[in-house]
């Protein structure tokens, strides 16, 4: 049974086609993975079939009566809530229920109204409280909690003092405990580490309602997804099967779309050239112009779209040493120390991988080595000559109106522009993206600008916290390769094992 229908959807978004009379359909109880080019329009898809934006042309029509939930990470959430409130509003006509029986019970302990009158209005919202599991509300709200993380973050702490990725945690719990028929996620692993990624994967496997997912996450949908509808080429298409055999449908796909159109080309240059030839001869007249209306009729198959790959490159700064940077008994933390004293090396050419759970303080090591963060007891050192690339978690992007180029320049003023759009044109960010604020950017095309900043000077250490987070297959694989060939030393947090093994001969976990 069909829950979504799209039809004939159309829509252009800042002068560019996203997508051109596409047409498809989302049955019940399927789990359909949306895939696409940073930039493709994945999110404005997802935008538009929850009603955030409205399509330029097309229909998109729900089921009657369906309940849909969506993780927007973008969304703005009362943060004068606690943790526990803020998820309890799952349940908040229950609590308005109880509220009232209560307030029933109070009336009879103070002899007001009828008695049996009142008994029996309370006794009817008790059976119901007990039917829809008002009391295991607790125990269901702390399960999906703890599942994700979020336990980890204090049930009374205010939502205002949480991080970006805190906040898209609980957001991401909040939406599960509401247990809509449809879940709408865009990147649900973004701020997961990997038991809590594994956790989601159990339970999503399990949900029988349906489910859309816009992830980059590759091992991540192959688990999850039995539908893959990607955008891209100005359409959106749907295909049956796992992540791994929609690969392998769209190559032979883009195979034969590239032959029929460089075929085609090719009798078209063939045609023009014989009626510019022979238009002008008497004799050869007629036979010119009824090719010219064979040419007028032809339905010409439309250029297939140019993908702009990213190439990433990390200059290197060399460096006369063996040791990179020496931590000793190193307490991090806020008011307490969040870990036990850290004791690590780094070699003027080690690639570690820091794992740990989300939110147990890899991001807050790294600031507090950097500097960013104040460190509460025992002793870090950098090489004298060492040269820092930084990749952070979080953006800080959300109101910035500069443009890449604006931003780029202003990180480095004495170069000039051209140089600064050639270098942004390498990692994929061209045309009308030079000039979009980056604020309006997809998350993927901010991470190419972060990266492409990084690049514009030698280092001999990267730290980067995250930097798969938004990016498409290509651009990961690109900054794989690139990440590779770098002689320096690097520090990686991550959570796609696939990616961070890749890379790192070295890893250091952190635990409590």
């Amino acid at each position: 049974m069909s829950i979504l229908s799209i039809k004939n959807l159309s829509h252009i978004f800042e002068s560019k086609v996203l997508f051109e009379n596409a047409s498809f359909e989302i049955n019940n109880g399927e789990h359909a993975g949306i895939v696409g080019l940073n930039g493709a329009g994945k999110t404005t898809f997802m935008n538009i079939i929850s009603g955030k934006i409205t399509q330029d042309e097309g229909d998109v029509k729900w089921l009657n009566g369906i309940k849909w939930g969506y993780l927007d990470q973008h969304a703005n959430i009362d943060r004068a809530k606690t943790v526990m409130k803020y998820l309890e509003d799952s349940f908040i006509d229950l609590f308005d229920l109880d509220e009232r029986m209560q307030g029933y019970y109070t009336k009879m302990a103070d002899g007001e109204g009828d008695i049996d009158d009142l008994l029996d209005k309370a006794g009817k919202i008790q059976d119901r409280l007990l039917n829809e599991g008002f009391y295991e509300i607790e125990t269901e709200i702390k399960k999906i909690a703890s599942g994700l993380g979020v336990s980890n973050f204090g049930y009374d702490t205010l939502v205002s003092t949480l991080s970006g990725g805190q906040r898209a945690k609980l957001m991401l719990a909040k939406l599960l405990i509401d247990k809509p028929q449809v879940m709408l996620l865009d990147e649900p692993t973004n701020f997961l580490d990997l038991d809590h990624i594994a956790w989601l994967v159990k339970f999503l496997k399990e949900f029988d309602g349906t489910i859309l997912i816009v992830s980059h996450d590759t091992e991540f949908l192959d688990q999850i997804c039995n539908i893959i509808i990607n955008v891209g080429n100005k359409d959106i298409k749907r295909y049956a099967g796992s992540y791994t055999s929609f690969l392998e449908q769209y190559d032979i796909e883009q195979k034969q779309m590239n032959e029929s159109y460089e075929k085609q080309q090719r009798e078209i240059k063939k045609l023009e050239t014989f009626i510019a030839k022979n238009k002008a001869r008497a004799a050869t007249a007629g036979m010119a112009n009824s090719r010219k209306k064979l040419l007028d009729k032809m339905e010409v198959i439309d250029k297939p779209s140019q993908v702009y790959e990213a190439v990433f490159s990390f200059p290197y700064k060399e460096v006369v040493s063996k040791e990179m940077l020496l931590v000793k008994s190193l307490e991090i933390g806020y008011k307490k120390p969040l870990l036990p004293p850290i004791d690590m090396q780094l070699s003027s050419t080690s690639k570690i991988w820091i794992r740990g759970t989300n939110g147990i303080g890899k991001s807050t090591f790294l600031k507090t080595i950097l500097e960013e963060v104040q460190k509460l007891k025992g002793s870090f050192e950098f090489h004298p000559y060492a040269k820092i690339g930084y990749l952070e978690q979080d953006m800080n992007f959300e109101n910035s109106e500069k443009t890449a180029t604006s931003y780029v320049n202003d990180l480095f003023p004495k170069m000039n522009i051209k140089d600064i759009k050639d270098r942004l044109s390498k990692v994929g960010i061209i045309k009308e993206l030079l000039i979009k604020p980056i604020c309006k950017m997809s998350g993927g095309e901010q991470v190419r600008v972060k990266l492409m900043s990084i690049s514009m000077k030698e280092t001999n250490v990267l730290i980067l916290d995250e930097p798969t987070n938004h990016l498409d297959i290509l651009a990961k694989e690109a900054l794989k390769k690139a990440l590779n060939e770098y002689d320096g030393a690097i520090i990686l947090v991550s959570h796609e094992p696939s990616f961070a093994e890749d890379i790192c001969t070295e890893f250091f976990d952190v635990v409590q």
